[in-house]
């Protein structure tokens, strides 16, 4: 028996040190080298630029042959009571289909925003089943693309229409505010954490900015997702870097994200997707529909709880 413990411990010991990296998963990110090739021998693949101020898809210029993204039309439910929550299943179904994409396509997806808007189309495409082994995430953008390579302000003709189908959304990958409400400001469940992806001034209120109202959800503690990237470079810090930005987010743990409007609360979620975290749901609406009901506790400050929360 003595044997076998010192056989087995050891093991064990190595299996519990294991880095984040054997953990992590980034095959998403692709580099511009991949795209290029991709672009020369895949009749199947779709490109689609998702910019912060959509205008530049004509006026920068875009990498030939990819489809503009509108990110507030094409990615929001535009008709319902906060313009960011998510697309039903048959209107992104049918905007996909207007983008030429198939069930068996393979989707590049690159934005001028550290990922953060690519990261929200992402997202959407596997809370509605699409095949996620097709898509990937251009590293560093626009700006990595354009570092070897000629954008065009010339428009993408419009594509012969997809007939992709996607599934009912995956319940298991987001959650509504009155779940928040009841896990995290109620019952305090301790196998929840949530998650603030917001800049540190407008997580504690100092800020107000795209909001009614400044501060944060009771319980958050914030975590800023655009911190996981590098500003020069649009690209991804190394994965213990990320890993460390995460450090007070348990992996055993249910996490919620939200942020304002769905993008960088979709980035948080595509990081701790890649550090291998297992449940990790994004808050439908975000910020937006808690900010907007005025009577649902908002707290002002630096720590998750205040004083109103202390007892």
């Amino acid at each position: 028996m003595m044997a076998l413990r010192t056989f087995v411990l050891p093991i064990l010991l190595w299996l519990l040190s294991l880095s984040t990296a054997v953990l992590a998963d980034r095959s998403f990110l692709v580099d511009a080298d991949w795209l290029a090739a991709e672009k020369a021998q895949n009749p199947k693949l779709v490109i689609l630029e998702v910019r912060y101020h959509p205008h530049r898809y004509h006026t920068v210029g875009h990498i030939p042959g990819a489809i503009q993204v509108q990110r507030f039309k094409d990615l929001g439910d535009n008709d319902g009571r906060s313009i960011m929550l998510f697309p039903s299943k048959d209107k992104f179904e049918a905007t996909l289909r207007a983008w030429g994409i198939d069930d068996d396509s393979t989707l590049v997806l690159y934005d001028d925003s550290r990922t953060a808007l690519t990261a929200r189309l992402y997202y959407l495409l596997e809370l509605y089943g699409f095949d996620m082994s097709r898509v990937k995430i251009l590293d560093g953008g626009a700006q990595e693309w354009a570092a070897f390579n000629e954008l065009t302000q010339a428009p993408t003709p419009a594509p012969k229409r997809g007939n992709v189908r996607l599934k009912p959304a995956n319940p298991q990958l987001y959650v509504e505010w009155p779940q928040v409400y009841d896990d995290v400001v109620s019952r305090r469940d301790p196998s929840v954490v949530l998650v603030d992806a917001r800049p540190h001034d407008m997580y504690t209120g100092k800020v107000i900015r795209h909001a009614v109202q400044g501060g944060h959800i009771p319980g958050a503690i914030n975590v800023v997702s655009l911190d996981g990237t590098d500003p020069q470079t649009q690209k991804w810090l190394g994965v213990e870097e990320l890993a460390a930005l995460y450090k007070d987010v348990p992996r055993d743990k249910t996490v919620y994200l939200y942020c304002h409007d769905g993008f960088r609360m979709s980035l948080g979620w595509l990081q701790l997707k890649s550090l291998g975290y297992k449940d990790v749901r994004v808050l439908n609406g975000g910020w937006g529909i808690w900010d907007r009901a005025f009577t649902l506790p908002v707290v002002v400050g630096e720590t998750p709880y205040d004083e109103e929360f202390s007892l």
